[in-house]
């Protein structure tokens, strides 16, 4: 049996409303308040002590910014990989399978979309039901198998709110 890993699963902070001025939803952005929350949601997990080696993205554009924030607010530095399979309606199996060759990362953050992240979490630990996941919100998962599979003991679970309240704390001096 490989060593346990911990895995961040991350929804993809707040993005433009698709519209007509974004007929691609791949390429829909994030919002000036999308960026600034999960700046605030990064500096949160920063008193958690979160450490992550590896984040991969899916390849639309919300969830690349989200990783870019997410890896420059890290302490760790964390290197930054597109993960094709992570764009929404892949299985999560396939995407477990996908983690095989990260085999050096200990810690591993996946940015993702909704429902597909949820359901993924909710593979992972051998759920039924999806988990929901807010804009922003990251759930800690560590998989006792690598690659991960249906066994996953589920750490925490923190909404977006949460995470900010983190940060806000160390501002106050608690």
């Amino acid at each position: 049996m490989a060593a346990a890993r911990t895995l961040y699963l991350v929804r993809h902070a707040i993005a433009a409303e698709r519209s007509d001025k974004w007929p691609d939803d791949a390429e829909r952005p994030l919002t000036h308040e999308g960026r600034a929350r999960m700046r605030r949601i990064v500096k949160g997990l920063r008193e958690l002590d979160v450490t992550i080696d590896v984040v991969l993205t899916s390849p639309l554009a919300r969830a690349v910014q989200t990783a870019e924030i997410l890896t420059a607010g890290l302490d760790s530095r964390p290197e930054l990989l597109t993960l094709p399979l992570l764009a929404p309606g892949t299985a999560p199996a396939r995407i477990a399978e996908a983690l095989a060759p990260h085999t050096k990362a200990r810690g591993l953050a996946l940015v993702g979309h909704e429902p597909g992240i949820g359901e993924l979490a909710a593979w992972l630990l051998g759920a039924r039901a999806p988990l929901p996941f807010k804009k922003g919100g990251i759930c800690r998962i560590d998989a006792p198998d690598w690659p991960p599979q249906r066994q996953g003991v589920l750490v925490w679970f923190g909404t977006p709110r949460m995470l900010r309240a983190l940060a806000d704390r160390r501002g106050r001096g608690v």
